[in-house]
């Protein structure tokens, strides 16, 4: 599910499991963590000094065209949970983003996926190339 080689760039983002997001087992909800993963991939994009209003006031869109999540361990209510948003690569037309889910029970992740998304020209809904503003804000904590 990861590509073979070092990331360029990690962000953690840290989230507390509510009580209406688990299932009568305690467990965390499984179509919860698409929604954690999002939340995660704003907060990294924002972290970089672009934030998807900005992304959206140049007139482009990011959906996601493809995910993937393998579930390992579950995550109970109100685990605080560190997910890792890993870039492998600096995107062109796709924005492929990887995740894993750690709490401090277990020293594996519980929870491993990506998400792949297509910049998207707003006005035509045809696939793009990501803004060279994002590129370079990209770059820039890359290289640090």
């Amino acid at each position: 599910m990861f590509p073979q080689k070092e990331p360029i760039y990690i962000y953690t983002h840290t989230l507390r499991s509510r009580y209406g997001e688990t299932d009568q087992m305690g467990y965390v909800y499984y179509g919860r963590y698409l929604e954690y993963f999002e939340e995660s991939r704003t907060e990294m994009i924002r972290s970089l000094g672009f934030p998807y209003t900005e992304l959206e006031e140049l007139g482009v869109m990011l959906p996601v065209v493809h995910t993937e999540v393998d579930y390992k361990a579950p995550v109970f209510y109100d685990e605080l949970m560190q997910i890792d948003v890993l870039l492998f690569d600096i995107p062109t037309v796709r924005l492929q983003t990887y995740y894993k889910v750690h709490t401090d029970r277990r020293e594996q992740p519980h929870i491993i996926g990506n998400v792949d998304l297509c910049f998207m020209d707003e006005e035509d809904r045809k696939p793009c190339r990501a803004p060279g503003q994002f590129l370079d804000q990209l770059t820039a904590a890359t290289s640090n």
